[in-house]
């Protein structure tokens, strides 16, 4: 007799499961459509910021460490900057202005015509992300949403040319888990184009 713990792990498992299942046939497109943006944008000399709180924050950073580094293949390291790490910025922000400008104004001073934001929140609601998504559309940026339950805000303020990844599920932990695998996607897409011959 099996006892609850293991139950409820074999019931994690199986939720993560069905949920990347459905994900896998709902946004595959977006996915790749995605990284097709993305791959233009660096191979026109461009770069990718990205953005995120708490574990999006980590998402944010994992990407951009993929695409500094490497991800699986030999290749040129790539222009992105993850806006969610440097505390001393951060924090400036945070207590001159507001925190919800944390984001919107490194994307001000560091944004250029043709860069991507990959701007993620689970909620979609986050309001320091909204405004990180206006400042790139001021910049005349693509930008990339990774969300959950419907897209939130950000799936509202979403520009005609902007992708919106909206995991269709209102738990984080199955949003965010959904999340990875689209990172990790984006950046197995990106080596395949950059990969050293």
């Amino acid at each position: 007799m099996s006892n609850p713990t293991s139950k409820q792990i074999s019931e994690i498992f199986n939720n993560c499961i069905q949920c990347l299942q459905r994900s896998s046939v709902e946004l595959s497109a977006d996915i790749q459509a995605a990284a097709d943006l993305m791959v233009d944008s660096l191979k026109r000399g461009n770069k990718i910021l990205a953005c995120g709180n708490g574990g999006s924050a980590a998402d944010a950073m994992h990407f951009s460490a993929e695409l500094l580094n490497r991800f699986v293949v030999e290749r040129r390291p790539l222009p992105a900057v993850t806006l969610a790490a440097d505390t001393g910025t951060i924090t400036a922000i945070a207590n001159d202005y507001h925190y919800n400008q944390v984001f919107s104004k490194q994307v001000h001073a560091l944004g250029q015509p043709g860069d991507v934001l990959l701007a993620i929140s689970t909620s979609g609601n986050s309001a320091n992300i909204i405004n990180a998504v206006t400042a790139a559309h001021a910049q005349q940026m693509r930008v990339v949403t990774l969300t959950g339950n419907g897209g939130g805000r950000l799936g509202e303020i979403t520009a005609t040319a902007d992708i919106n990844i909206a995991v269709s599920s209102t738990e984080t932990a199955r949003i965010q888990e959904v999340h990875g695998l689209a990172i990790h996607c984006f950046c197995e897409i990106i080596d395949q184009h950059f990969a050293l011959t």
